[in-house]
């Protein structure tokens, strides 16, 4: 099995009813095998979990630790920039805030950030040297 990859991504939430109401406003499918504290949405070969967090720190073993937010950043890759701008007007819509509204950037792409109601920032780009599958699949040309 390979090492190189992500199976689960998981977002500590101060407020997980809050959290859900902003991934499924933006159009995200919970997933049925979802249960009282976490939150289960299916994506392309991978899974978004939404989980407390308190409950999350003690998952890692660490039940006094003070979780942080804001230090990574999740991306969405779309095929053109008429499909970034509805993306992220989306996720305003859904409860996002704009961080950076997308426009042309330095590396010749055009981009956008926002976060969620935790501070989990997201970009949402069109990238014109990255290709996207029809399926909305993104493998790193050579």
């Amino acid at each position: 099995m390979p090492r190189q990859r992500v199976t689960l991504i998981t977002l500590g939430t101060r407020d997980l009813i809050r959290a859900r109401n902003f991934y499924e406003a933006w159009g995200w499918k919970l997933h049925p095998r979802s249960q009282d504290g976490v939150a289960f949405y299916q994506m392309q070969g991978a899974v978004l979990g939404l989980f407390g967090l308190k409950d999350l720190a003690e998952d890692q073993g660490r039940p006094d630790a003070e979780l942080g937010m804001g230090a990574i950043t999740l991306a969405q890759n779309c095929p053109t920039d008429a499909e970034t701008d509805a993306t992220f007007q989306a996720a305003i819509a859904a409860g996002g805030t704009v961080l950076k509204k997308p426009e042309k950037v330095f590396w010749g792409g055009y981009s956008g950030y926002f976060s969620d109601p935790d501070g989990h920032v997201w970009e949402i780009a069109t990238n014109p040297f990255w290709p996207l599958a029809a399926d909305g699949s993104l493998t790193l040309p050579d």
